[in-house]
Formats: C-alpha cells, sequence, structure tokens
C-alpha cells in the first residue's frame, strides 16, 4: 500500500497569532525592541507576520497614474518566534494556548487565564 502524497504542499502549522492581535516585538533591531504594536498581516506559510512601524525598510516604487513614485517606508514581515502576544488583562507579554469552550477552540492568555476574542 503506497501513501498519499501531498503533491509538493508541506503542512503549515497552527499560528498562535492573528490579524489585528496585539503583539510586543521581542528579538530583532534595537530599535523596534519592547514595542507593542498591531499585526496587519500574518504569512503562516513563511512564518512571519507584518507588524506596523516595525521593521521598516526602505522601497524604491516607479512612478505610475495613481502613484507619484519614489522612497517609501514600508513595514517588512518579522519571523513569528520574534513577537509574542500582548496580554489582553495585565498589558503583559504571554504564552498562547488553546483549549476547547462550547465545542470551538479558541486561544486563550497563560498569563491571566483570560480568553483571547
Amino acid at each position: 500500500m503506497q501513501k498519499k502524497s501531498h503533491q509538493g504542499k508541506r503542512f503549515t502549522p497552527k499560528l498562535k497569532v492573528k490579524k489585528g492581535d496585539r503583539v510586543i516585538v521581542i528579538a530583532g533591531a534595537y530599535k523596534d525592541r519592547g514595542r507593542v504594536r498591531e499585526v496587519l498581516e500574518v504569512l503562516p506559510k513563511e512564518n512571519r507576520v507584518i507588524v506596523e512601524d516595525a521593521n521598516m525598510v526602505k522601497k524604491h516604487t516607479r512612478p505610475s497614474q495613481d502613484n507619484p513614485g519614489g522612497i517609501n517606508e514600508v513595514p517588512a514581515p518579522i519571523h513569528i518566534s520574534n513577537v509574542q502576544l500582548v496580554d489582553p488583562k495585565s498589558g503583559e507579554p504571554t504564552r498562547v494556548g488553546r483549549k476547547e469552550v462550547d465545542g470551538k477552540l479558541t486561544r486563550y492568555s497563560k498569563k491571566s487565564g483570560e480568553i483571547i476574542k
């Protein structure tokens, strides 16, 4: 009996951070470390997140009808291990757990036990 292949598709793990979450940057550039910001986008295939005003890079854009072009500063992705969710109760960094509530898996803060939206 042969195993079924995923035809080149790799398993992406369940991430503990979602778009709109408040996170603290715990590693990376010195100027970004310790900042509490919002997650703008999650990239599960690369295990990265884009955080508001963190890891800013200069991007050169070509002029078009809509955009005058020039050098813009845009946030670049950060590895998910370099951010930590902020506890909704205390405002401190916390780890995230998952538990079943009313038949649905919900995220909760390991520090306070508070359920995360």
